[in-house]
C-alpha cells in the first residue's frame, strides 16, 4: 500500500522526469561529448534561434538573418568553451547566479495534480479572509471644505443635521470633484475615492438618514446611506477559478522546495565566519 502511494508522490514523478531528461541531453549530445573541438548546430538549434528573432520583430529571418544569427550563436558557443576551459567560470557571481536560476527554473517546472473538491474546500477554509468578498454601499454625500467655513464647521453640521431631522431633504455643500452618489460600490473602491476612515466609517452608519460629520482626506462630509450589503464568506464555485490559481501556486512552491532539499541533503555545510545577529542561519549545517 505504501509502495503505491509513493508511486503517486509528484515529486517522485518530477525526480524521475528528471533523471529521463539528463539521459536524453547525455544521448543527444554524446558526439558532442567525444569531440569537444565540434560545435554542432542542429535543427533544435536553428528552431530556437528563429523562435528568438520572432519574438523581438514579429516575423520569421530571412536567409541573411538566419545565417547572421547562426554565426553569432556559433561565436558565442565558442567563447564560452574557451572561457570554460580557462576556468572563466568559476567564482563568477553572474555565471553562478544563471546557472542558479536554470536549476530554479526546473524546479518551478513542477505541475500538480489537479486540485480534488476536498482540497479545495480545505484551501478556501484555510485561507477565508482572502478570499471574503466585502461590502457593497449605496450612498450619496454633501462635501465641506474645511477651509472654507473655519472654526464653525461642526456647530454649522450639527444644525444642518438638525434641520434635515425636522425636514427632510438634501443639504447644499461645497463644490467637488468628488462623487455626489455612489451605487453598489464595494468598500475597497470607496476606500480608493474617498480614504480607509470613510469607507470605515460608512459601515457603521444606519441607513437611511443623513449622518455626520465624516471625515474624508479632502474634508468633512454629510452622508445618507441608502443600502448596504454586508461582507460575507462566498461559496466555492463563486471563486473557483481565483482558489485554483492560488492552490495551484503553493504546491508549485512545496515541489519546488521538496526538489531543492532533495539535493540540499547532498551537501555538508559549514560557515566558518560570524553572521549578524538575527540572521537566522546556524554557524554550520552538516546534512547528507
Amino acid at each position: 500500500m505504501r509502495a503505491r502511494q509513493a508511486l503517486k508522490e509528484p515529486l517522485l514523478h518530477f525526480l524521475l522526469l528528471g533523471a529521463a531528461l539528463f539521459l536524453l541531453f547525455a544521448w543527444l549530445n554524446r558526439g558532442a561529448l567525444e569531440a569537444p573541438d565540434e560545435v554542432i548546430v542542429d535543427r533544435a538549434t536553428i528552431e530556437s534561434l528563429t523562435t528568438q528573432f520572432e519574438r523581438v520583430w514579429r516575423r520569421p529571418p530571412t536567409a541573411a538573418e538566419m545565417r547572421g544569427l547562426v554565426d553569432s550563436w556559433i561565436r558565442e558557443e565558442i567563447l564560452y568553451r574557451e572561457g570554460v576551459a580557462l576556468g572563466l567560470d568559476i567564482n563568477d557571481s553572474v555565471v553562478r547566479r544563471r546557472i542558479a536560476q536554470k536549476m530554479m527554473f526546473i524546479g518551478d517546472g513542477v505541475v500538480p495534480s489537479e486540485p480534488s473538491e476536498a482540497e479545495l474546500e480545505a484551501w478556501l477554509r484555510a485561507n477565508a479572509d482572502d478570499y471574503r468578498i466585502e461590502p457593497v454601499f449605496s450612498f450619496e454625500q454633501v462635501y465641506f471644505d474645511p477651509g472654507r467655513h473655519g472654526d464653525n464647521l461642526d456647530d454649522r453640521l450639527q444644525e444642518l443635521l438638525t434641520e434635515l431631522g425636522q425636514s427632510p431633504g438634501k443639504p447644499e455643500g461645497d463644490a467637488t470633484l468628488l462623487p455626489e452618489r455612489l451605487r453598489s460600490a464595494r468598500a475597497g473602491e470607496v476606500a480608493r475615492t474617498f480614504g480607509a476612515d470613510f469607507a470605515e466609517t460608512l459601515a457603521s452608519l444606519p441607513v437611511g438618514e443623513w449622518q455626520g460629520p465624516v471625515r474624508s482626506g479632502y474634508g468633512l462630509h454629510l452622508v445618507r446611506l441608502e443600502e448596504v450589503v454586508p461582507d460575507r464568506q462566498p461559496a466555492l464555485e463563486e471563486v473557483r477559478a481565483a482558489i485554483e490559481r492560488d492552490w495551484s501556486a503553493a504546491q508549485v512552491e512545496i515541489l519546488g522546495e521538496a526538489f531543492y532539499q532533495s539535493m540540499r541533503e547532498r551537501y555538508t555545510v559549514r560557515i566558518s565566519a560570524d553572521l549578524p545577529a538575527g540572521s537566522g542561519t546556524a554557524a554550520s549545517s552538516n546534512r547528507r
